[in-house]
């Protein structure tokens, strides 16, 4: 294990370039594929650093990657990749370092933190980067701009085309309201609009000749309201309503849209899911004399863990030790807590990591016991892709007040804060020292390696995005394939995958 006080001195050579790059990603919260100015912020800071770019990858404009190490060639030594987001959610819009819904002008919101994530990434690749020119170590750490986590899956379009089969081991993490490693087992998920087409009439005047695609919109969430008695306790069924066919309600509607999200434990239970979920679909087609159409629009797999590059990970958050905010940090998040969250919150909150529900303090100053066993995530991501394709290892960073809600405006008021500008930087240390162990430590990647085989064996990795699947900014069938016509090029990735790992 390398030292870990060269680790925490590269970092923080480094700290305020990357925490005034998290700050821009907030103050821009651009929302899926839209991320431009992200990226922009993100290449120049890495190409002044020496990185190696490459943009453009897998067709996505907010996708790139930088490289820094030894060029290929013979004495190549490993390669480490280091995954950053960006992206934000619409309708948090917040006003930064106060603790009521006080919403802005900007209507999206960094509701998750993905400005701390990429930019706590990108630090940590620096600091890899510096660590082997310094050290004149064999090896290379390129860090990946992942764009559209949220609702665009796009880590597993860049799987699909194959940007992270050459890594020998992936490291990142995600901002939270604990310190310690990332050890779960995700849901995988599937994303499709279903649209209905009918016929408009006067509702009153002749509403016998009308067949409402907003009814049958209505009877398929029904359907599947009655479907989540018959589904695993741990997958989970989502929609939004996108389109009820206009304002007027004296006109029978002619087309609806309907969103749906399925969750399941492995891509195989929420295949089988959505194969449901698109039954019922057909059914309310029938029911009303309408036409279904299906518009696949992402998935993502579960994550599958690393044991051994989880404990070395484990081993370097204990001796970095928890993060060290202040009176002026707690402060504020005593007053977040008491202004802004319930008691439900935080019981939720130590509840889903295994804390004691009777810890009290308003920021995580501790570090997360680990014991190998991962826990359930109820939540998806798209590091699962990375995960079937490489070893890949994650930890929590603190940069929350415990019982902060993901997707809140209450997560969104302290992204700029400097209690999470210090959990970045730990976390950024912890996932630096982690890639510096697989890169300088042949037995270490050996294990994750064989460990990461033995789980994939007669398993191998399939992408739930079909092939025909364009990407969402590139589709150019925006009906959908009509259900009930026969067998969809749209289904999702055939039935091998059985069981979670």
């Amino acid at each position: 294990m390398q030292n870990i006080t060269d680790i925490t001195t590269l970092c923080d050579a480094k700290a305020t370039s990357c925490i005034a790059l998290s700050d821009t990603v907030w103050d821009l919260a651009e929302l899926r594929y839209q991320e431009h100015g992200a990226v922009a912020a993100q290449i120049a800071l890495l190409e002044k650093e020496g990185f190696r770019i490459t943009r453009n990858i897998a067709g996505i404009p907010t996708a790139f990657m930088a490289e820094a190490g030894q060029d290929s060639g013979g004495g190549n030594g490993p390669l480490i990749g280091l995954l950053g987001e960006y992206d934000a959610l619409s309708g948090l819009g917040q006003a930064s370092g106060v603790t009521e819904r006080r919403p802005t002008a900007q209507a999206n919101g960094q509701g998750c933190g993905h400005n701390l994530l990429g930019a706590g990434a990108v630090l940590a690749a620096i600091a890899v980067k510096d660590y082997l020119k310094i050290h004149k170590l064999p090896g290379r750490v390129r860090y990946y701009g992942c764009p559209a986590e949220e609702g665009g899956s796009g880590k597993t379009f860049m799987a699909r085309a194959g940007l992270f089969a050459d890594l020998d081991a992936a490291v990142t993490w995600h901002p939270g309201s604990f310190f310690g490693v990332m050890s779960v087992n995700s849901l995988a998920n599937i994303q499709a609009y279903f649209r209905f087409s009918g016929r408009a009439a006067h509702a009153a005047s002749a509403p016998h000749l009308g067949r409402s695609a907003l009814d049958a919109v209505e009877l398929m969430n029904v359907g599947v309201n009655y479907m989540r008695e018959h589904m695993p306790a741990n997958a989970r069924v989502h929609y939004a309503v996108t389109d009820t066919g206009g304002i007027s309600p004296n006109v029978v509607q002619a087309k609806a849209e309907v969103l749906y999200l399925v969750r399941g434990p492995s891509v195989a239970v929420a295949t089988t899911l959505f194969e449901r979920v698109k039954k019922i679909a057909e059914g309310a087609a029938l029911m009303t004399e309408t036409q279904a159409f299906v518009d696949f629009d992402k998935a993502c797999s579960e994550v599958m863990p690393n044991t051994a590059l989880e404990w070395a990970m484990h081993r370097n958050i204990e001796q970095l030790g928890p993060v060290q905010f202040d009176d002026a940090d707690r402060s504020f998040a005593s007053e977040l807590r008491r202004n802004a969250l319930t008691p439900e919150d935080v019981f939720s909150s130590l509840r889903s990591v295994g804390e004691p529900t009777t810890y009290d303090k308003p920021l995580h100053d501790s570090i997360l016991p680990f014991d190998g066993t991962p826990r359930q995530l109820y939540g998806s991501t798209d590091v699962g892709d990375v995960s079937w394709l490489t070893p890949t290892v994650q930890c929590w960073g603190p940069c929350f007040a415990v019982g902060t809600p993901g997707h809140s405006w209450q997560l969104v008021a302290q992204g700029k804060q400097p209690a999470a500008h210090k959990a970045m930087l730990q976390a950024a240390k912890a996932m630096a020292a982690t890639a510096i162990d697989a890169l300088s430590n042949e037995e270490l990647l050996k294990a994750a390696r064989e460990e990461w085989e033995q789980r994939t064996a007669g398993n191998p990795y399939q992408c739930p995005i079909p092939a025909l699947v364009e990407l969402p900014f590139e589709r150019k069938n925006k009906a959908g394939i009509l259900l009930g016509s026969g067998t969809s090029p749209f289904t999702a990735a055939p039935l091998t995958r059985s069981k979670p790992v």
